[in-house]
């Protein structure tokens, strides 16, 4: 095992720079994930790691020692890609000890790695198929032991789960995340599902246009976002957002939304009188038939259920608000929908510079 540091990495293409000077340090057995939209830099900064995209400015350190010149088999990493790049000729077994026999590591300890990584990821009825035998679960699980095999210092993960349907995936992140909690080899997690990167992670770096705009644990990202993006890409539903006014004093501050409705604010919000903020509130924290600091209501849009809860599409202030709701709450299209929200539990950003207030 051993730690990763980038210290002010960049990347360019010609006059095109798309990762602008990110400094992240990952200790020794921590998994990191690295989330953002399409086009972030997530993917291209996991290549520089791994040696199959270049530098162009700045260090990569792994466990202490900068690897910037040297070759991805010099650097001790192993990398399970989006695409499982199995060998179609060759067994599971094969296929798991194929670099090892490369490498030129004896046969005996070829085949004790490829067990032993066939136990930890329930493959060993599987060892003599074709991948043209197994499911897509089944194959990436191959792809992940033809990394455990190599024993490497860091696990880079590029976008896994992607191929495979909404039930696997869920399955799947159970299993690298029972792996992790086995092996504990620091691990950088690339992926575009904040869900994946939550419960998977130690910590998560959330990154926008080539340049970090946070980095958190799950939680922290989720309860303290630092500005309107993170805030925006961390959470399912996403968050709410609505243009207001700040209003009242300094012990009980509140905000004045565009058709007048005042939004009580916790005490700790550093906000001034007249400011122009936008104010976030996660659709959880919308409470329906539940007391509260503030109740707003509006007409009910659109009503989806998804069995235990049900969300609630709303016009509120000119916006449409979203509401998540127990799934036997009664609530119809057309009615008035009233929601009660914490005044702690109401978010609030600058509107100009977008920071978290």
């Amino acid at each position: 095992m051993a730690s990763v540091e980038l210290n002010e990495i960049r990347k360019a293409y010609g006059a095109l720079e798309v990762i602008h000077g990110v400094s992240l340090s990952v200790e020794d057995g921590e998994f990191i994930a690295l989330v953002g939209p399409s086009g972030c830099g997530k993917s291209t900064l996991l290549r520089m790691i791994a040696g199959l995209e270049e530098i162009s400015d700045g260090e990569v350190l792994i466990g202490g020692t900068v690897v910037n010149a040297l070759t991805p088999r010099e650097r001790n990493i192993a990398m399970v890609f989006q695409s499982y790049a199995l060998y179609p000729h060759m067994t599971v077994a094969q296929n798991m000890g194929f670099n090892l026999m490369l490498s030129g590591v004896a046969k005996p300890e070829i085949e004790r790695r490829v067990n032993e990584a066939a136990r930890m990821l329930a493959l060993g009825d599987l060892l003599d198929r074709k991948p043209s035998q197994l499911s897509g679960g089944q194959r990436q699980r191959v792809a992940m032991g033809r990394a455990i095999v190599r024993d490497p210092a860091v696990f880079l993960f590029d976008e896994p789960l992607s191929n495979l349907d909404a039930k696997l995936r869920v399955q799947m992140r159970t299993e690298i995340k029972t792996l992790h909690q086995k092996v504990g080899t620091t691990s950088v997690y690339v992926t575009h599902d904040q869900i994946e990167a939550m419960t998977l992670a130690d910590r998560i770096v959330v990154l926008n246009g080539g340049r970090i705009e946070q980095v958190g644990t799950p939680l922290e990202l989720y309860r303290a976002p630092a500005n309107l993006f993170v805030a925006g890409f961390i959470g399912s539903p996403a968050m709410n957002f609505l243009d207001a006014a700040v209003d009242g004093d300094e012990d009980q501050p509140a905000a004045r939304l565009v058709d007048g409705t005042t939004i009580r604010l916790g005490p700790a919000r550093k906000v001034k009188r007249g400011q122009e903020v936008k104010l976030g509130i996660r659709p959880e924290h919308l409470l329906a038939g539940a007391p509260g600091d503030t109740v707003v209501n509006g007409q009910t849009l659109v009503v989806e259920p998804t069995g235990a809860q049900t969300h609630v599409v709303f016009s509120l202030a000119g916006e449409q608000v979203t509401a998540i709701v127990d799934g036997g709450f009664p609530v119809r299209h057309g009615a008035l929908f009233e929601a009660a929200i914490a005044a702690e539990q109401v978010h609030v950003f600058d509107r100009r510079s977008g920071l978290a207030l």
